[in-house]
């Protein structure tokens, strides 16, 4: 491994991951975003796209371990995928793998075909007009770079099964562009705002939708993630240390 690393923890300790000690780290989203995953997911092949350090599908393996799920990643990073493919053996994840891609080309592999994943889960990067970060790391995680967020979300789609899933987290900002890329192609939209205080302004919005779909969209109530005083919310202490399901708590 030729980057420095740190051994850090996802979920109050249930999962192990890598993270290089200057550059792309996991936050909060992450662990999020894998909560909207449904509790009774099983028998499911699950495709994690711009996988970073691997905290969406470590946190997806630790939940449905017992599922009988296969999960893939696709990261552009070599650094960051051969991380996540140490924290999936360090957790004893055999079917997790994580593969160094670039999704601006074709994929050739066996195991990446279009249209053969009942869920495909991403946090794209939220930008492609901020100043990038002067770490080639964070500003490769969080800018597009000659890829748009419509050809991200075009990707996803195309990847996912007839009537399979789609699940993303990006900024509040970015929900016309989303609907944008999502229409026509896939419908039934379930969007949550994310707020980190009840009196901010939502900066985060969990999408999820399905392909093929024609069913409406509905917005769910707002997601609060921390108090007035800095800690945690009931609600995301259950998601951000007991790795329980979005489902398991708020329907």
């Amino acid at each position: 491994m030729s980057v420095n690393y740190t051994n850090d923890y996802l979920l109050d300790k249930q999962v192990k991951i890598f993270q290089p000690v200057d550059g792309y780290r996991a936050s909060t989203d992450a662990v999020l975003l894998a909560a909207m995953v449904k509790t009774d997911t099983k028998n499911v092949r699950i495709l994690d796209v711009g996988s970073g350090t691997g905290a969406v599908s470590l946190c997806l393996a630790q939940r449905f371990q017992q599922h009988n799920v296969e999960i893939h990643g696709l990261e552009i990073q070599p650094e960051l995928a051969e991380l996540a493919n140490m924290s999936a053996q360090a957790n004893g994840f055999t079917f997790l793998q994580y593969y160094q891609a670039d999704i601006r080309q074709q994929l050739g592999n066996e195991n990446l075909q279009p249209c053969s994943f009942d869920i495909v889960i991403t946090n794209p990067p939220y930008s492609d007009n901020d100043l990038p970060s002067p770490n080639k790391s964070k500003a490769t995680a969080h800018n597009l770079d000659h890829f748009d967020l419509m050809a991200w979300l075009k990707f996803c789609v195309k990847m996912t099964k007839p009537f399979g899933h789609i699940y993303l987290i990006n900024r509040a900002a970015a929900l016309p562009q989303i609907c944008t890329a999502l229409a026509g192609r896939a419908g039934g939209l379930t969007i949550l705002p994310l707020y980190s205080k009840t009196a901010q302004k939502a900066k985060r919005v969990i999408v999820v939708a399905q392909k093929d779909s024609k069913a409406p969209a509905q917005i769910l109530p707002p997601f609060v993630v921390h108090q007035e005083n800095g800690e945690y919310t009931a609600a995301a202490q259950k998601i951000l240390r007991e790795g329980r399901g979005y489902d398991n708590i708020c329907e």
